[in-house]
């Protein structure tokens, strides 16, 4: 019996003033199918996706719904044709439980909660989820809060279901039960519908892989018959090697030395809890941990960024062979002591770059110094700028454009640039292929090993383990604010460190006895 079109776009376009995000899109998806979506930063994946579900309306072209044109002009719309997009930033409400998140805006605010409460229970055990429908949002783990955003999608009635990105902070073992999941609902009859960067994932858990390059739609390959090198080359146009060469280190010495660090923030929890750790010159030290667990605090608090309540942070100087004690430092005392720490941070246009200035502004803030006049001389920032643009294949219209005109992962790459143009001696970069595409995320982390060959000491906080595992020689992992391992990047595995990421403090003075 042959499944049936859930969902069909024929010439789908869509315009942002000059931007086409989408031009002439042919696209179907089928009842009984999980169906990945793949295409660079820019290939107008998430705006798609985003018509269909009633965020945006399209300039020209049909939706067709179980063969019957849709008019899906509201999110709303999209519900009244059962489909439902679970977004990779959740929109959930805090103090309030799962179940009240769930049936949240239905029925004119008018509920009852004990039979939504049943009905949330009936659909967690057809298809599998683990949630406790009386538990506070702000009480769960990522995970549990995607959990409660399927679920909420799932009551309102939907069968078409589209996630944005659903593993980007999930464990190994996380991803392998949201995926059992996926499967139940696919058996079920639903057509899922999944944006994602992980090729791994796409071969593992879809039926088929739909191609997009430039706002035009490549095809639609079957997952069994294709590879990962083919949907690299339909995503980027030609062929790149997917492999992340790791050096062995030579000569590796102490760099920066992180000792029995803790700190508290705003509202008195500990989120830093007596971290000690190396890093070294040449090697690349991985940092895992589940989202939220400390990862941002270590490394503000090395920056200069981040009140530590104890312990020390000391950093030695390869030229004078000097040691700098760091904490309590400002980052501009520590760059006034010769320093030479380099910092991306995650928050891209907070603490990395100023979205309002054009790019050759933001190089020149990172050799501003205070009693200096800004209006500095152009032409090496400039000259800096177009360097970055042309090496790092920046899409912008000039050197002087705004940043935040740009897409998120151009902002990344213009921010990674000009973190290494400052010659670091010690680089430490929160996520930085976070929201890029396939083939800028391998130019990152080929930059990353240029700097290890250059006897730079890098930190590296990453969500995809596969990465981590290939690209560092050292991974530590954090769990609540804890170290709870640091193993061989060489030897250890996915399980391996899925498991420490789950682990906790508890979990360690319990085995220690």
């Amino acid at each position: 019996m042959s499944k049936q079109p859930a969902i069909q776009l024929k010439n789908i376009t869509k315009v942002f003033g000059k931007v086409i995000a989408n031009k002439n899109v042919n696209l179907t998806a089928y009842r009984g199918e999980i169906l990945s979506i793949l295409g660079e930063n820019g290939s107008g994946k998430t705006t798609l996706m985003n018509m269909i579900s009633g965020i945006y309306f399209p300039d020209e072209g049909q939706i067709f719904i179980d063969g019957e044109e849709a008019v899906i002009a509201s999110p709303k719309d999209a519900f009244t044709y059962k489909i439902g997009m679970i977004h990779q930033h959740f929109k959930l409400v805090d103090v309030f439980s799962a179940a009240e998140n769930i049936v949240l805006g239905l029925n004119d605010g008018k509920y009852n909660l004990k039979e939504s409460t049943a009905k949330i229970k009936d659909i967690s055990e057809q298809y599998g989820f683990e949630l406790e429908p009386e538990k506070k949002i702000y009480t769960m783990s990522v995970s549990e809060k995607q959990t409660v955003e399927i679920i909420k999608v799932l009551y309102r009635g939907a069968d078409i279901l589209i996630l944005d990105e659903p593993t980007a902070v999930l464990t190994p073992q996380e991803t392998e039960k949201l995926f059992a999941i996926l499967r139940r609902m696919r058996d079920d009859g639903k057509c899922i519908i999944i944006i994602t960067h992980k090729l791994h994932e796409v071969l593992s858990l879809s039926d088929k892989v739909a191609v997009l390059r430039k706002g035009e739609y490549v095809g639609t390959v079957n997952t069994a018959e294709t590879n990962e090198t083919e949907l690299t080359e339909m995503m980027v146009g030609k062929k790149i090697s997917l492999n992340i060469q790791r050096d062995e280190p030579i000569a590796p010495q102490d760099r920066l030395c992180v000792k029995n660090i803790s700190c508290v923030d705003r509202i008195g929890t500990t989120v830093l809890d007596n971290i000690s750790f190396t890093a070294k010159s040449g090697e690349i030290l991985g940092i895992a941990g589940i989202a939220g667990s400390g990862q941002r605090e270590l490394l503000e608090s090395i920056a200069g960024l981040q009140q530590l309540t104890s312990g020390e942070i000391t950093y030695h100087d390869p030229k004078t062979n000097k040691v700098e004690n760091l904490r309590d430092k400002t980052p501009m005392q520590i760059r006034n002591l010769g320093v030479r720490l380099s910092f991306v941070p995650e928050d891209r246009l907070g603490m990395g770059l100023v979205g309002n200035m054009d790019i050759v502004d933001n190089m020149m803030l990172r050799s501003y110094r205070k009693g200096f006049s800004m209006f500095l001389e152009r032409k090496k920032p400039k000259d800096l700028a177009e360097h970055i643009i042309d090496d790092l294949e920046v899409v912008t219209p000039s050197a002087s454009t705004p940043v935040r005109r740009l897409s998120g992962g151009n902002v990344q790459k213009v921010l990674v640039g000009r973190e290494i143009a400052s010659s670091p001696t010690v680089l430490m970069a929160a996520y930085p292929v976070r929201g890029l595409d396939i083939n800028s995320s391998y130019m990152i982390y080929n930059l990353l090993n240029e700097q290890k060959k250059k006897g730079v000491a890098v930190i590296f906080v990453g969500e995809d383990l596969d990465v981590l595992l290939e690209l560092c020689d050292k991974i530590m992992v954090i769990g609540s604010g804890r170290i709870t391992g640091i193993v061989d990047g060489r030897t250890a595995t996915k399980e391996e460190i899925g498991l420490l990421m789950t682990k906790t403090a508890h979990d360690e003075e319990v085995n220690n006895g």
